[in-house]
Formats: C-alpha cells, structure tokens, sequence
C-alpha cells in the first residue's frame, strides 16, 4: 500500500511513502502518521490517499513509521477546504495544513519540549522506562527538541512515548508554557486498597488514635467517601470521589494527609478535567438570560426575513445599525438550528469580542457552547479539535478566524458577526485568508447558511447584496427606541488657529467626558496607535531614531522606558544624545494610547481610567479584565486603540471621543475611506446603547471631508455611493479582484532587479491592470527590502487562469540562479 501524506511544509505537493503491513490496518485518509522527511527529520503528516499501485517514476520510498490515530482527525470536509484555500489564496496546502492544526497535534523533531513538574504519576498508568528516561532528560525551563532527547538518551524513534506523554500532561509544548499553561488536573484522595475491609479500618483508627490530627481527617475521608457503607456491602465502587481540596480545608490538613500517605492508609492521585470552559456549567444558570427574551417585532421581522432569504440563497446579508440588537435575532437562529439537530460556527473579529459575547451566549446556551481561538493553549485547542470529533462535539462555537479550520460534521449555519472587519484577514504568515469569505466557500461544500451582520457593510458586501447575490435585510433603528448618537465634528485646525485646543482633548470633548463622569457614567477615547509618542525628534535639528531593521521611525514606550519597532519587534534605548547634531533635547511627537493616558490623568482626575491596546492585552485574562471591570462600572473611562470599536456592548457609556480622524484617513490604500468610515461609526456606536442619547466627539483637521459628514450624518448609504463610483472609476473592488504580489531579499539591488523580471513577465497578460514594481510605503521589514507589485485582475479572469500565468511567471524568475533566495509571495484580496 501507497499513502500519500501532506507534511506542514511549505512545499507544493504531497509526498508518497510506502505502508507497512503491520501499519495497514490503522492507515486510512485523515489520520496522522510519523515520517522521516530528509537525513534525520521527522514530522507528523496527514494521509490524503491510499493507492496500491506505485506513483510513476517512482523510486526507492520511505515507509510510514507510526500511525499517531486509530481514527481521522482530519474529515474529508476539511481537506477539500484546505486545498480550496491553497488554490484559491496561491500558497501549498502544507502552509495550510501548518495554520489549521494545533500545534500538540503535528509534533515534529524541531518541536521543543518541556517537563511538567506539576504532573503527577498515577497508579493505575505509571510510566514505561523509556518514557521515565524522557522525562528526566527534560527540564521544566529549558527547552529540547526531539532530535536533542534523542541524541541525549542514544535512541531513536521516540515520537510514540513522547506523544503519550503529552497526552497524559507530563510533557508540554514550548508554547503552551509561554502561555502560563500547565494542563488541568485534580488531586484526588483514596482508600488504600489493602485497607479495604472491616478489620483493617477497625486496626487503622486504632493505630491513628495517638495521631488526633491525622485521626480526625481519616474519619473525616471515610464519611465523605461513604466507605463504611461500601466496605459492608463489599462493592468498592460504591466510594465517593473525594478531592484533596474538599478534604483539606481544616488548618494542618495538609499535614496531617502527608503523614497518612507516608503510612500507606490513604493515596493521593491526579485525575485530569477538561480545559474547555469549566465554568459554563456553573455560571449557566447565574442571573436571568440576557438574550433568552422575547424578539421586538422590528428583531421578529428582520428574523423572519432571513429565513425566508435562506429558502433562495445561501448567504444573507442583516445590515442593523448600531445596537438594534443583531445578537438577539442571531440566537433566535442559532436555537432554531441546534433544535434541528445542526452546528452553528459564530465568528467574531477580535479575541476581545468573544470574551463579552461568550458570557452573553453562555447564559442561554450553557454547556452547549465552545469557544476557540489563539489566546487559548495548545493543549486546550488539541482538547477543543477531538472532541469537535466526537458525539459530544458542541452544536454553538464560537471563536476568531482559525476556529474556521475545526472539524464540523453536522454544520448548518455560520454566523460572521462585524464582517467588515479588517482581522478577519490573515496577513502573515500564509495562508492569507479573508476569514468572511473562506466561510461563504466552507458552508458552501458542507450545505450550510451563512448570516453576514453589521452596522457597516464591506463595499464588496454591500454591492453583492443589492445585486441580488446575497440575501438583504435591514435594521434601521435601535432596540428599544433609543436614538442614534448626537455626532459632533470638533475641527482642530481652527481651534489651534484660536488657541483654544493645549490638550488632545477639545474643550467639547472635555467638557462632555467630565460630565459624563461626574454623572456617573462613562466615556471611550479612541485614538488608533499605541505606545507613548509615534515619534521621538531632536528638538535642534529633526533626526528622529529609525530601526536598524526596517525602514520605520521608532515608537516611545514610556512605561517601558524604551523605543520600540512595531513592524519587527526590536527595542532600543532612548538616546540621550543626537548622533546627527549632538544636541541634548529629545522631544516627543504625536500621540499614543499611553501618553493620551497621562493626558487624560491631568485632565480627568477623579476618572477611574484604564488602556485596553495590544500592550496590555497580551493575554486572554487581560482582555476579560479589562471589559469586566469596565461593564461592571469599576472603571469609567476606556482609552483604547480599534480594540474599542468591534462590538463591544456597554450599557453606561454617554460620550465617546475620536481623538485623531485624519490618521484613519491619510492611510495610502484604497480602502482608507471605507475603512475610516466603517471605523468611526462603530466607535460612535458605542455611545448611548441604552437610556438617553449618546454623544460623539470626532476631532478632524478635515471638517470639509465627505466621509466625516457622512459620519455625522450616520449615512452609510452615500459613503456606499460615493465610494462605489471612485472605484468603478478606477477599476478596483468590486469591479475587480486584487492580486498583491511581494518580493523580499537582503540586497536592495537583487530584489529590485527580480521584481522588473518578474512585472516584464506579467504585464503581457494584465496590461494597465498591473501597478508597479514600487517600493511599499514600509519599504524595508527585518532586514529584507521589499518590493509590491499590485494587479487588478479583471473579473472575467478565471482564478484557476490567473494562478497559473502568476505560478509560471513565479518559477520563471526562481529560474534564474541569482534570484533563488528572493521570496515571492502572493496576498489575494
């Protein structure tokens, strides 16, 4: 038997291995096998196809060297999708393969691994020789690869025992650990089993009774584990589980538990509980439903209207504003669709929005919902992905873009909630996918719906919708009768002409905030770039500190005391002295979410405030503390970056505050306009959800822009038009489709050069539809100098057509020995 098997590398093609009999019966499409992929190199890959007749020209093969699964962990299903997503976004379904799968569940010999010092052995599976011998090479802090445990032990072939290790949480992945990880286990006491009859409990207490201590807790164990009973009916499995926690809660337990143990009368052993949302079950019943009510007749309609849309079409389009109660029509569906005994995917933009909606959802849902994105472990993920396998998989996931890559069986409809969102789009590394659409193309094979919602509808959306490609319901008004926001245009450049503006807040601004505060409500300030100040400069004569990497200015982090690269990552100390001048006076740029903070501090004093930015929201408890302190009215003033705007549903909120419109709408791209309207309005939507009439404070130096008085008018429609004829114009989206192609290398003059080869090859083909090869605005990332070629590929080109004329021209260039080391790769939309 033949298999081929698809490795998470960024190769173009499957690779075929031979089958051992012994191995034959396990070796089936979709389960995970081990492989030697070069000299020493192992991974774990994934069968796509038996055969039993060699390829052509086939050599000497390797054969399989273990099978990881007694059943697929991939369906079908998902390889189809993966090879869609390959095809369609021109990348190797290894890349994609890499993206979807969990890390714990495509261990290789590069993969670092760590010991779990919190791991406890148990008696009833203790570990095998060679895998005691694994963990003692292992260390709790640093990490080894395979290849290193392997070479330490003088062995081979340990992929097997290293996998059960992991299994049973004794060894962990790097990544897990970097995510404060440690797998979830309860300690349990038992009976010693030699104690287990009427005569040596009697013989026990006996003994114990110089022991009060130690007395009193075993008597304590054996009315909590009913074994009196158990023991006179001679049926052990009549004991109770008993935790150590509820055991031990008298002061000196502890003590007294350990000196029990040491006497052989009670055991102590691990029983590892599931990762996935310990809390639904408890927290299900816990205040009254907040979604589990009653549709307005305006939600009933607008409900009735996409079903009666999903009778004719597979996707349907719900344009509501702002707090019309979308979420609400939204659950009535997904009810409707478990009660048919079908999955629901929910997808939500940003990891901050599910934190808010899962405690929402849950309350109705209970136990039913899973939730799944980056921020969790691996481990936990690797738990999520088999039980989605399993009859106990949940019917509602809710999650980010890469719960798009679970195994779903029964799908029957998928929800894209704010689907104009930006983080829907993969950007590196590939697969470059744009989320919203990969899902229109997943429900499409397995024959479910797909609900798109927003207050502010993708130009692309919108167009597909009014053409009678989607489905199309509104929501014009909010829930409950509340008004929209009150949107006030603040123009800065004649307020500083005045001299009435020294802070980054206007006095209308400052006025409103205060107010609101002191009335015992809230307010947001929106300001979209993070750290302290964008830009440090020589106050003699304007040099400001650039990254030696890339081609950016450096951003100064005040609370880290450091100027930071937001493109690469690096750090460097603020310099004391101009290198160019000598000068000695540094001063700081523009404004961050950080120094808005300090702003805010002097000019609000009594505000409990807080910063939500990528700074202080690199963990999933981060981001639940924030929102929670803020539902809750701990805090009352939120200073945050986009993360503010996707969603979020705040009932106290009275004034929010655009702090610097023109930096949405100065980006070089042709999407700024949309993108800056979609943005502001949804921040505005934040502001007066329930009660009285929010207000919005939009500080401009472009009052005269068209977008900000559609903004101020809340008029999606004449944004729509208006963009919708810029780009027929011009021939972009949606009377086009966007091909980027980029190229990166370390020589300025190599990359330069391949690019003018590799256009000279295209421009046959796209004509005036190919801009460039120009420098990108970032021109230079980590030390690679980059290139863009933009094509703007008729819609009458096939994709299969285009992928191949772009694949062809690729392989050309690579041709050339100069050019092997420069990356091309290609972002589709």
């Amino acid at each position: 038997m033949y298999a081929q098997i698809l490795l998470p590398l960024a190769v173009g093609t499957t690779f075929t291995y031979t089958v051992p009999p012994e191995l034959a019966a396990r070796v089936k499409p979709g389960v995970r096998v081990v492989v030697q992929f070069g000299a020493r190199r192992y991974y774990t890959g994934i069968v796509t196809a038996l055969s039993n007749t060699p390829p052509e020209g086939a050599g000497q093969l390797k054969a399989v060297s273990d099978v990881a699964d007694n059943t697929p962990v991939v369906l079908p299903a998902q390889l189809k999708l993966w090879q869609w997503i390959s095809s369609y976004y021109m990348c190797t379904q290894g890349e994609v393969m890499k993206a979807a799968l969990p890390s714990g569940l495509k261990l290789e010999s590069e993969t670092t691994l760590l010991r779990n010092d919190d791991y406890v052995p148990s008696a009833e599976e203790p570990l095998t020789p060679i895998e005691a011998d694994i963990c003692r090479v292992l260390s709790a802090d640093k990490g080894y690869n395979i290849l290193a445990i392997e070479k330490a032990l003088g062995q081979r072939a340990l992929m097997r025992p290293i996998r059960h290790l992991m299994q049973l949480g004794a060894v962990v992945v790097r990544e897990s650990m970097t995510h404060s990880f440690k797998p979830r286990t309860e300690a349990y006491v038992r009976l010693a089993p030699a104690l287990f009859t009427e005569v040596a409990l009697h013989l026990t207490l006996d003994a114990l009774q110089r022991a009060p201590a130690q007395h009193a807790l075993f008597v304590n164990y054996l009315d909590m584990a009913g074994v009196t009973a158990a023991v006179k009916l001679g049926n052990a499995q009549m004991l109770k589980p008993v935790t150590r926690h509820d055991l031990c809660h008298a002061p000196n337990a502890a003590t007294a538990l350990a000196a029990l143990k040491k006497r052989g009368v009670l055991e102590v052993y691990a029983v590892e509980t599931s990762r996935l949302r310990p809390s639904v079950a408890e927290r299900a019943g816990q205040d009254a439903p907040m979604l589990d009510k009653p549709l307005s007749t305006e939600q009933q309609r607008a409900h009735d209207e996409i079903v009666a849309a999903f009778a004719t079409k597979e996707v349907c389009l719900l344009h509501g504003v702002t707090s019309s109660g979308k979420t609400e029509v939204y659950t009535q569906l997904i009810k409707e669709t478990l009660a048919r005994g079908e999955q629901v995917l929910y997808l939500v933009p940003e990891i901050a929005l599910t934190t808010q909606l899962t405690s929402r959802l849950e309350r109705v849902f209970g136990t039913q919902m899973g939730v799944y994105h980056s921020k969790f472990p691996d481990a936990e993920r690797v738990e999520m992905w088999q039980r989605q396998l399993t009859p106990e998989a949940f019917p509602l996931v809710v999650g980010v873009r890469s719960s798009l890559f679970l195994p779903f069986r029964r799908l029957g409809l998928v929800i894209v909630d704010e689907e104009h969102e930006t983080s829907y789009k993969q950007q590196d590394p590939a697969p470059r996918y744009h989320a919203r659409d990969t899902a229109i193309v997943m429900a499409h094979q397995l024959g479910a719906k797909v609900l798109l919602g927003t207050a502010t509808p993708a130009i692309e959306t919108y167009h597909n919708a009014l053409s009678g490609k989607y489905g199309l319901v509104r929501m014009a008004h909010r829930y409950g009768g509340v008004e929209l926001p009150e949107i006030v245009v603040e123009d800065v450049k004649e307020l500083r002409r005045k001299r009435l503006m020294k802070s980054p807040f206007s006095p209308r601004l400052a006025t409103e905030v205060r107010k609101a505060i002191e009335g015992g409500g809230q307010a947001i300030l929106f300001q979209n770039r993070r750290g302290y100040a964008p830009v440090l400069e020589c106050k003699a004569c304007g040099w400001t500190p650039r990254c030696t990497r890339c081609d950016v200015s450096l951003t100064y982090h005040q609370r880290l005391g450091k100027l930071v690269c937001h493109y690469c990552g690096a750090q460097y100390s603020v310099p004391t002295q101009c290198p160019a001048c000598g000068g000695t006076e540094m001063r700081d740029m523009g404004y961050g979410t950080e120094k808005i903070e300090d702003e805010a501090a002097k000019a609000f004093p009594d505000a409990r405030m807080e910063r939500m930015d990528l700074d202080t929201t690199r963990s999933r408890t981060a981001y639940e503390r924030i929102i929670h302190r803020f539902a809750s009215g701990d805090t009352n003033l939120l200073i945050g970056t986009q993360m503010v705007t996707k969603g979020l549903d705040f009932d106290r909120v009275q004034v929010v505050g655009v702090l610097n419109a023109d930096q949405m709408l100065g980006q070089p791209d042709f999407r700024a306009y949309e993108r800056a309207y979609q943005m502001m309005s949804q921040v505005a939507g934040r502001a007066g959800r329930r009660g009285s009439r929010g207000l919005v404070v939009v500080q401009t130096k472009q009052a005269d822009n068209p977008i900000i008085d559609y903004v101020r008018r809340s008029d999606y429609e004449a944004m729509y038009r208006q963009q919708l004829a810029e780009r027929q114009a011009f021939g972009y989206p949606p009377f086009s489709r966007i091909i980027s192609i980029y190229l990166k290398h370390r020589n300025d003059a190599v990359v330069d050069h391949a690019a003018r080869h590799l256009a000279a090859l295209l421009r046959p083909h796209f004509a005036d539809g190919m801009l460039g090869p120009d420098r990108p605005v970032v021109a230079r990332v980590q030390m690679q100098y980059i290139r863009k070629i933009m094509l703007k590929v008729p819609l009458q080109f096939t994709p299969t057509s285009v992928r191949r004329t772009l694949l062809a021209a690729r392989d050309v260039v690579h041709g050339f020995d100069v050019y092997k080391s420069v990356t091309i790769y290609f972002d589709v939309e």
